[in-house]
């Protein structure tokens, strides 16, 4: 036992709590402000596999680190204008389209590397942003300005949200569409922008991945990262500081699973198979999500198409 105590006080176990965590962070802020207007986006997981190698090609090519991540920011805003204008000015299944926007934005991503790249044995590399090593602060001087990125996000959209009147019609939006129309503010408009910008920071999330965690392009690199936001969102009961909350606990697990792997089961003094490991983060997501779900006031305009003039 003092063996995981020393693990869980060392700061290097720390810095991956944060570096695990950052993706998860703005891809379940993303997911937070679409369902906080009322559209459910279930296409994160192929917008983040679209930004991550938007953002890696960008760079390759010459483009710089910055400029990939806003490539990888204006790819997660044209999947979102997509799944917007499926569901919401045509009133579609957000299921259906939210399903088809993961497979089609994979299937890009895969086609698209296949084709830039038809003679590699291995992913070509870039130079990844570098640690933040000016910074006073012990663990986030260890991280890449993507961290800090996703870290300031939160009280915006925060602030956003529950200090601006803009942050007001999109929680409106999300809870009664009609009384939103009643103010002159058009609800497709609204509910569009929103989902275009929360799929942008969904893109950004994904160009983490392979502009400050890793420094090439992976098939399968997201690996479910974009479903695990979707349930913090509910974790969270939509509100910014509870995401942060959430991604910070899976993190956590997930940097503590890889520890314990490493430590062949001695931390505990037990011989445990490392298949353990690798499900205890998404065991405690699931019984932290069972926990809240039951309290979680959801929105009540959520998954419901509004067509202007019907009641």
């Amino acid at each position: 036992m003092s063996e995981t105590l020393d693990l869980l006080l060392a700061a290097p176990f720390w810095v991956a709590v944060l570096r695990i965590a950052t993706p998860l962070v703005l891809g379940t802020l993303g997911v937070l402000l679409c369902e906080r207007a009322g559209v459910l986006n279930l296409g994160i997981e192929g917008i983040m596999v679209a930004g991550a190698f938007a953002g890696w090609v960008t760079v390759y090519h010459g483009g710089g680190l910055w400029t990939g991540v806003a490539v990888a920011a204006l790819t997660g805003m044209a999947f979102g204008a997509l799944h917007a204008g499926l569901t919401v000015a045509l009133g579609l299944s957000q299921h259906v389209s939210g399903l088809g926007i993961t497979l089609l934005a994979t299937s890009l991503a895969s086609y698209a590397y296949r084709v830039g790249f038809p003679r590699v044995d291995s992913p070509p590399t870039i130079r990844p942003f570098a640690e933040m090593s000016w910074l006073p602060l012990p663990v986030l001087n260890q991280q890449t300005p993507l961290t800090l990125l996703a870290l300031l996000a939160v009280p915006v959209l925060a602030w956003l949200l529950y200090r601006t009147p803009l942050g007001l019609a999109l929680r409106m939006v999300g809870e009664n569409p009609e009384a939103v129309e009643g103010q002159g503010i058009s609800v497709l408009r609204l509910r569009t922008g929103a989902v275009m910008a929360g799929s942008a920071l969904m893109g950004v999330a994904g160009a983490f991945l392979t502009l400050a965690a890793f420094n090439a392009f992976y098939f399968n690199m997201v690996n479910g990262r974009g479903w695990v936001c979707v349930a913090l969102v509910v974790f969270a009961s939509w509100r910014p500081g509870k995401a942060l909350l959430g991604a910070l606990l899976f993190g956590f697990f997930d940097a503590l699973q890889l520890r314990l792997q490493q430590a062949g089961g001695g931390a505990f003094g037990l011989d445990i198979a490392y298949q353990f490991y690798l499900m205890l983060p998404y065991v405690m997501a699931i019984v932290a999500l069972v926990l809240v779900a039951r309290r979680a006031a959801y929105p009540q305009a959520l998954m419901k198409p509004y067509r202007s003039g019907e009641r």
